[in-house]
């Protein structure tokens, strides 16, 4: 398949929703009762591009884009990584904040990526079944569903592998946050009509991925 720019440009949107989701989740922000990352608002977004990749470019397209995804995160946490180690000038006195910002512990970094590689792919392989099932109708059935399996296994991963056994791990967080993101999918679902209507027309593409390989690790197939 022709790779357009428009591809790149939802891929690269893609990647970036998912990095600045990473940043921005050491900060924990109040909504009444609700404790929650400000991550909340923005990592859902890339579970949304996730959606428009499976509709319109398929299975196999979304699944280099998930790896794309989690190798520009390896990059970013290794060269954030070297910047904390890098010996800081006489004059500058916010190592501390960059540390405690930046200096990602091993724990939640595996939290963070297996939670994220599981969640990604079970949405991109619940919404390309559903689209062969349902044979392209019902999108909206598809969006959410796919994002309720997805988003609640990354969630669940997460948060369970990085703070059980700690005094934070309070189990019905998983149920906020994951209610949280699937309630921004089913808002943001008129402006994924949108762009899913959009592209199909503009790409002149509307991929089913009839024997198509599920399989994560199969680039090929």
């Amino acid at each position: 398949m022709k790779i357009s720019y428009r591809l790149v440009v939802i891929a690269a949107v893609f990647v970036t929703c998912l990095i600045t989701a990473n940043i921005i989740a050491v900060k924990i922000i109040g909504l009444g009762p609700f404790v929650l990352p400000a991550a909340i608002f923005v990592f859902p977004v890339s579970y949304i591009f996730g959606d428009v990749l499976t509709e319109v470019y398929g299975y196999r397209v979304a699944r280099r884009v998930i790896w794309l995804g989690f190798a520009c995160n390896l990059v970013f946490v290794f060269f954030a990584w070297v910047g904390q180690k890098l010996p800081p000038a006489s004059f500058w006195e916010n190592q501390a904040a960059y540390q405690s910002i930046l200096g990602y512990a091993p724990r939640l970094l595996a939290a963070s990526f297996s939670g994220y590689l599981v969640g990604e792919f079970a949405n991109s392989f619940v919404l390309s079944w559903m689209k062969i099932m349902t044979r392209g109708r019902w999108l909206w059935s598809r969006t959410i569903g796919s994002t309720i399996i997805g988003e609640g296994l990354d969630t669940a991963i997460f948060i369970t592998l990085a703070f059980i056994g700690t005094p934070s791990f309070v189990p019905v967080m998983i149920l906020y946050h994951w209610v949280a993101k699937v309630l921004i999918e089913a808002v943001a679902t008129p402006a994924t009509y949108a762009m899913v209507g959009s592209l199909k027309r503009r790409e002149g593409i509307d991929t089913y991925d009839y024997g198509t390989s599920y399989n994560p690790f199969v680039m090929s197939g």
